[in-house]
This record gives C-alpha cells, structure tokens and sequence, in this order.
C-alpha cells in the first residue's frame, strides 16, 4: 500500500482555517496523487464540505486509530489489507455500515458483520528493473527470489509499518507451513530472502526509487502501485505473477467509531466507492475493483485479460499470529540472513 512514515506524513488542507466549511477528516495510504483528486472531485460534489487527508502506511493507520480511540480524529478509513481490517474490528475501532452495493461483493471480501468493504483486490507480485534484468531471467517463483544470483539485488519495504509487506512475509510463513514445515521455517525462509536483501526501504517511494535507480534490481510489491509506476513516472519495471500463487488481498473502506462527522463521513464512503469513481481508479490509478457489477468491459484491458492464481492463504491464522511474526522477524529476521546455512 502507498505511505509514508508516521515522522514524515503532512496533514493536507483544502482551505482549513476560517473556511466555513465541514470538514471529512481521511486517514489512507493511497497517496497524495489519488487523494488529492478525490478529495477535489468530493468537494466540487459537495461545496459545504472540505477534505482533510493523512497519507501514511496502512499500518501506521491501524496505529493511529488505536492511540485515538478515546478522542477519534478520523472520520473515514480509506485502504489497507483487509487483515487490517479485521484486526480494527476486533477491537471495537470501526462504525458499522453497510452500503447498498454490498451484495456485489463477495462474502470472502469485506466484513462478515458490516463493518468495512472491499474495494480493490492486490494481487502482490514479484518486480524487476526492465532495463537491467531480462525477462526471461526475471523470478518466476517465490523460492526464485533465494536464489545467490540475486544476492545483494533484493529491496524490500520494511514491513513493521507497511500492510502490504506485513502480509507478504505472513504468507511466506504460512506457505512454509504448508510444505509440511513450522513456523521456524517460515522464519528460516525470511532469513534466506535477508540474505539477498540489500536494504530496506522506508516508505513505498524510496523502494520505487531504489529499484528504478538500480540500486536493486528486484522487489516484490502490490501490482496495482507498480502499474502506477509504470505508466505514470515511466519507471522501467516488470512483473511476475509468481507461479505458485499470489497473495490475492482485498483491500477496504471503513468508517472510524466514534467519527464526529458521521454523515460526511458516509457520502465520502459512498463517493470514493460509487461506480463512476471505481472506474476512474481503475483507468486513472490502476486499481482493481472487487464489485461484481462493474461490467469487465469498462475496465482497464491490462484488469479485464489478468489471470490470477490465488496462494492458498489462511486469512484468519495470519491476522492472529502477524503481530507476533512480524516482532519474530524484527528480532531474528531482519539483518540475520548471513546467520542461515544452505541454500
């Protein structure tokens, strides 16, 4: 997910102080480029009303909203994995709400009990500098990204603040797992990935730029921002689908319990997730929208002609066990790779 660390993010304003207008207060991780022009079409919609927007990663967010649970700031939610969700749920941190599209996504994508939607699936995949990998030399495979050929190649978003790498580690985890192994393979495996890892980015940007400057020539990351990569700032990047499956996460929409501007709240909901709004997100931010009744046909060819094959990922044993995990890979993962032997 796009984001910034929580040190560096900026509160931006669409005429603030002394405005006269109310204000719909938005914590998301999608980025300045894609709030900013939803935040401006809201407003043209709906003059009375001002959007305040915190860009930062989705788990940042989470954070957030957990330290102001007593005095809630946000109003809307908009973006994160939805384990994220989940998570926020469990804690009593969202209000419900269930919009009247609900039906035309799947069960398996938003809440059972109403309190978040999906709105985009993030197939996560494997990327690479065109300019200095070959196709055909690319990693087909999760195992691939072992390989010593890539030693020193690899970036990686750090994950303690960052959803996406959140699940991507969890799922390599459960993967192992899987393979008849346990959790200390699952970490075995991560070590192995920090072995040809040459550093850690701190926010989505670096990483993009990281790879786009050949500081390393892979990374793996959600396929809806590296689109936006390639067709917005000409980065020189493909990617892999791997072959044995993707993470295949919904990302969500929630409004915040507690919110003080719950009716501005819900038309903003209602806005970013309508239709028309879905449809310029896909055409002019490369997301794809988990709603049946979008006709194929008006989305975007690259959406319409992808085939993905699922990674069988327990959702469910993920979210229990990803704080803990992700604490096991600060504390014996991160920076330990030269401890694992073999290949």
């Amino acid at each position: 997910m796009r984001g910034a660390s929580a040190a560096a993010v900026l509160l931006v304003v669409a005429g603030c102080s002394g405005s006269g207008r109310s204000p719909v207060v938005v914590y998301s991780p999608h980025g300045k480029e894609m709030l900013s022009a939803f935040a401006h079409a809201y407003e043209e919609r709906y003059p009375g009303e001002e959007v305040q927007w915190l860009d930062m990663g989705s788990q940042d967010v989470l954070d957030r909203i957990r330290t102001e649970k007593e005095n809630p700031q946000a109003d809307v939610w908009w973006g994160a994995p939805m384990t994220a969700f989940d998570q926020a749920e469990r804690e009593g941190l969202l209000e419900r709400y269930v919009p009247d599209w609900d039906s035309a996504v799947a069960v398996g994508e938003k809440s059972r009990h109403g309190y978040w939607e999906g709105t985009f699936l993030t197939p996560e995949v494997i990327v690479y500098n065109t300019a200095r990998v070959p196709a055909a030399d690319a990693p087909k495979d999760w195992d691939d990204l072992l390989a010593p050929a890539w030693k020193g190649k690899v970036i990686i978003r750090s994950p303690l603040a960052s959803g996406t790498m959140r699940v991507i580690l969890c799922a390599m985890i459960l993967r192992e797992i899987g393979r008849g192994g346990d959790e200390e393979a699952g970490l075995s495996w991560l070590r192995r990935l920090d072995r040809n890892t040459k550093s850690y980015a701190a926010d989505p940007t670096q990483l993009y730029l990281a790879i786009a400057r050949e500081e390393g020539v892979v990374t793996v990351w959600d396929l809806s921002d590296v689109m936006i990569q390639i067709q917005t700032n000409g980065y020189p990047f493909g990617y892999v689908v791997p072959a044995s499956g993707t993470p295949l996460m919904t990302d969500g929409i929630a409004l915040v319990k507690g919110t003080k501007h719950p009716e501005a709240a819900r038309r903003f909901f209602e806005f970013v997730t309508s239709r028309e709004s879905l449809l310029r997100q896909a055409r002019e931010f490369a997301r794809i929208p988990t709603r049946a009744d979008i006709p194929a046909q008006d989305l975007p060819a690259w959406i319409a002609g992808l085939h993905l094959r699922p990674l069988p990922v327990d959702y469910d044993t993920l979210a229990a066990n990803e704080k803990r995990w992700m604490s096991l890979w600060d504390e014996r993962v991160r920076g330990r790779g030269h401890d694992e032997q073999g290949e």
